[in-house]
């Protein structure tokens, strides 16, 4: 077994931070809906980090680089990011930070499926079960005590965003080898920010009330939830697998439900509660693969 190297370590630390960063902001960002309209809401973010990355990295570094091939991934990064982000918060009007975290984290069980898709490899055995074992804590999850199965918009709504950030996922994980960490880090920030500001003010109507609350969410979204989020994610995808950083953002639904009951004192019935841990273990099984055919 090969021995780990120090900048490994830190990635793997850079990401495990990540997890704790973004999923203890779905609460923040479900109480900032009550005073900004979704799109407004993310044009706002995305500009606020943007505008950081730029300051950051003095316009980024260009010098010997491929323009046309940079600027061409971080446009295919910056819309999946933006797809992404729409769809989990537009899901967030209508379901809990709770649900919304762990439907985010079905992103990873996706991966395996729409890498087949795209780089023609067959899912294991693992991951065909761990699939069906997320899926079924999913439904769990979002029965809320019905006889019947039943998914609300907003549990749909992040479904759709779970599977943007799937392909966002293999994107960086390709791309980031190849493409300077700045440069994709700010392009993909800045792409969002565009679309972002180009939709809010026809997409649906405009609310916006400048309050406390909205404040600290942007300012903590748009520094830490994203700036400094997707720079650091896109360094150290570049130093760890794709299979190492699923496992980590795995731990995301977690903080998220942990953040949900400490903050807004949602409480949980022992149905969702297996089936959110159900979800998590089949995000788990999907990445490490315990069972294997020979």
């Amino acid at each position: 077994m090969s021995s780990r190297t120090p900048v490994q370590t830190r990635a793997e630390l850079a990401l495990a931070f990540l997890t704790f960063v973004w999923g203890s902001t779905f609460v923040a960002v479900k109480s900032a809906l009550d005073d900004s309209s979704t799109l407004l809401f993310l044009a706002i973010r995305f500009s606020m980090a943007a505008a950081v990355l730029i300051v950051a990295f003095r316009g980024g570094e260009w010098k010997g680089r491929n323009l046309r091939h940079e600027l061409g991934a971080g446009l295919l990064v910056g819309v999946l990011l933006f797809s992404g982000y729409l769809f989990q918060t537009w899901g967030l009007l209508y379901t809990t930070p709770a649900k919304s975290g762990f439907l985010t984290g079905m992103n990873i069980a996706f991966v395996p499926l729409l890498g087949a898709l795209l780089y023609r490899r067959t899912p294991a055995v693992s991951e065909w079960l761990g699939i069906a074992i997320a899926a079924g804590g999913m439904g769990l999850l979002t029965l809320e005590g019905q006889k019947q199965f039943s998914v609300n918009r907003g549990d749909l709504l992040t479904l759709f965003c779970a599977f943007a950030f799937a392909l966002h996922l293999l994107a960086i994980s390709k791309l980031s080898p190849i493409v300077s960490y700045r440069n994709l880090s700010m392009l993909q920030v800045g792409c969002a920010a565009v679309l972002a500001l180009g939709s809010f003010w026809w997409a649906e109507p405009v609310r916006f009330q400048l309050t406390s609350r909205l404040g600290i969410a942007l300012l903590v979204t748009s520094l830490f939830g994203t700036a400094l989020a997707f720079t650091l994610m896109t360094w150290a995808q570049r130093h760890t697998t794709p299979t190492r950083a699923a496992v980590l953002f795995s731990l995301e639904p977690v903080v998220a439900l942990g953040t949900s009951y400490i903050v807004s004192g949602e409480v949980f019935s022992r149905q969702a509660i297996l089936g959110a841990v159900l979800i998590l273990a089949g995000i788990l099984l999907v990445e490490l693969k315990p069972i294997r055919v020979s």
